[in-house]
């Protein structure tokens, strides 16, 4: 295997402890020649002993990443968000997978680290099951496995600079969903994108319920909105579930009320929910309130955030 030079780019607000933790573990990483490059906000953010700062003003996500793009050096480019901090293997393995034939990008699991506090945990286990992340638990799951998708989150993102560049460059108005635009881009350029549960880091959860629920309806929102304007990967059934259980719940009431016997056709959903519910408690008893308080909130909320971006007409960022 040869080693191309990577530049790891670390978008962020501002140089927290959790962004010292990202340069700290990147600095660490097993692999021969990269660099790091963080960027911040703020005009008087911090040195750090082992990365280059760049200091961007108040832009979004993706803006931070196409200046960083701009200015790195490597022939690969690899994001991590600053909440987050790579495996010692993350760049080797990766590299691996992009010297694969016609891979354009490779992404990875993003896991709760150990040190995270009992609701965070809660919250990894929820996203890892399938009863709330779906068709994408394998994200937060860790699992050794490697597969072709569509769609990289953008906490454990790396391609080829070339690639990003034949993609358009990251999407500067949307965040978050820039990664979905960006992997639509990269689809489109007739690159293959790849999952690959070795190519790992671990992402900080929201320590507080109103960070967690404000992130979920943000993530309903955008897939929403995109699930009518950008339909090739984000039209899928199911994206739409949440917000079909969100609508049930009244409907089911007024046609129980109406429809002579419904209310037991209603109680039945109910009660598989439920039952759904039970059996990821029943896994983690140690997190069971937090998990049986947490997955019915997880789908409202983003249930909500899908109808509202599903029927807006345009997002702010």
């Amino acid at each position: 295997m040869s080693y191309p030079f990577v530049s790891i780019i670390i978008p962020c607000r501002k140089i927290d402890d959790q962004a010292r933790e990202c340069v700290i573990r990147c600095a660490e990483l097993d692999y021969p020649a990269f660099e790091i490059m963080v960027l911040p906000d703020r005009a008087d953010a911090p040195s750090l002993e082992d990365a280059v700062v760049i200091q961007t003003g108040d832009v979004s996500p993706g803006r931070k990443r196409n200046i960083g793009a701009k200015t790195a050096k490597g022939d690969v480019l690899a994001f991590i968000d600053s909440d987050a901090y790579p495996r010692r293997d993350w760049l080797s393995n990766a590299i691996r997978y992009l010297q694969m034939a016609g891979v354009g990008a490779v992404g990875g699991p993003a896991i709760t680290p150990a040190e995270d506090g009992p609701l965070a945990k809660a919250e990894g286990i929820m996203l890892s099951s399938f009863l709330v992340g779906g068709g994408l638990s394998f994200r937060y799951s860790g699992r050794g496995i490697s597969f072709d998708v569509d769609d990289i989150h953008s906490v454990n993102f790396l391609a080829w600079r070339s690639v990003i560049e034949a993609a358009g460059g990251w999407n500067e108005t949307f965040w978050p969903g820039e990664d979905t635009l960006i992997c639509l881009g990269i689809k489109k350029a007739g690159y293959r994108q790849l999952f690959a549960g070795d190519v790992l880091v671990y992402h900080h959860r929201r320590p507080t319920w109103k960070g967690y629920l404000r992130q979920l309806y943000n993530y309903g929102l955008h897939r929403g909105h995109f699930a009518r304007r950008f339909p090739e990967t984000s039209r899928r059934p199911n994206y739409f579930l949440p917000m079909a259980m969100l609508l049930w719940i009244p409907i089911g009431i007024i046609i129980s009320l109406t429809v002579n016997d419904a209310i037991w056709v209603y109680a039945i959903t109910l009660l598989i929910y439920s039952s759904l519910v039970g059996a990821v408690v029943i896994k983690n008893p140690a997190y069971a309130l937090l998990i049986a308080v947490g997955i019915p909130l997880t789908h409202m909320t983003y249930g909500a955030g899908f109808l509202h971006g599903l029927l807006a007409r345009r997002l702010k960022r």
